[in-house]
């Protein structure tokens, strides 16, 4: 597939942070929710003074509640509006977005690039307290409450079982057409000085409601409910079993986004866009 910018047009790469709090998810939608993507694209409009709106293709769409604060985006703007607007954009989508997203950096993207396509892995955090007061109030669009002691040594522990390329079918929310074969590359937790703690997941793409689901499958873990190799038996099954809990999405945060050098984003882009299957799969049996 193609990814060639049209002629007379520049990609330009978006940097950008949300509190997702108040978005129904990235996506535009029907019916007038509010989404990032229709904000950012409407500021946008506004501010180029344009007459047709400049779609915006991201890192990864997150879902309703979900936050970011390393997000990238891209967007194809003509030549001539790029070139008028550059230099004052930036300002001007900060005096016109609301206050719960904010563009950070805005340039010109290298040959090859896609926001998407070209990415070679996504890193979130999900941050969790146990404290058996709850959350405090400033955090608490933020910070997941658990309200049994957690065992961050054991939730590590299955953690582990779960690294590389496997099929997460049993943690994913499945899509017509789509593959469920993932590289996970880290997943670690650690309690911090506060008593958060932060589960860092990267990969080189996640499925729908994948994070969320490995952190549920690690809390009943950490609170005992389940043994340390649990996990990893719900992830060789390949279904989703009832006892993992897809948790709350505030507790998520799209953190960074990781690129190739320039000269090898091309190939990527090509690369990503390949249905994936897990060595030996549909060969022997």
């Amino acid at each position: 597939m193609s990814d060639e910018v049209e002629p007379g047009y520049v990609r330009v790469r978006l940097d950008l942070s949300y509190d997702g709090s108040e978005f129904s998810g990235w996506a535009k939608q029907a019916g007038g929710r509010r989404t990032v993507q229709g904000e950012i694209e409407d500021a946008l409009r506004t501010v180029t003074r344009s007459r047709e709106a400049y779609e915006l293709t991201v890192a990864g769409r997150t879902d309703a509640g979900v936050h970011a604060r390393g997000q990238v985006a891209h967007v194809d703007l003509p030549r001539e509006v790029w070139g008028a607007h550059h230099d004052k954009l930036l300002k001007r989508l900060a005096g016109r977005l609301p206050r719960d997203v904010r563009v950070w950096a805005l340039r010109e993207a290298p040959s090859g690039f896609n926001a998407r396509f070209s990415a070679v892995w996504r890193r979130y955090a999900y941050r969790v307290t146990d404290n058996p007061g709850g959350v405090d109030p400033l955090l608490r669009s933020h910070v997941l409450w658990h309200d049994w002691p957690l065992d961050v040594d054991a939730m590590n522990e299955a953690a582990e079982r779960l690294l590389g390329e496997h099929d997460f079918a049993a943690y994913c929310k499945k899509r017509e057409g789509a593959t469920t074969i993932r590289t996970l590359q880290q997943l670690s937790l650690v309690r911090g000085d506060d008593g958060i703690i932060t589960a860092t997941v990267r990969a080189d793409a996640f499925c729908h409601n994948m994070v969320r689901s490995l952190i549920g499958a690690l809390l009943f873990v950490g609170d005992g409910h389940r043994g340390p190799d649990w996990p990893g038996k719900v992830l060789a099954a390949g279904v989703r079993d009832s006892a993992v809990h897809v948790v709350r999405p505030h507790g998520l945060t799209l953190e960074e986004v990781g690129y190739p050098a320039d000269e090898l984003l091309a190939a990527r882009n090509k690369e990503a866009r390949n249905k994936r299957t897990l060595p030996g799969a549909g060969c022997c049996y």
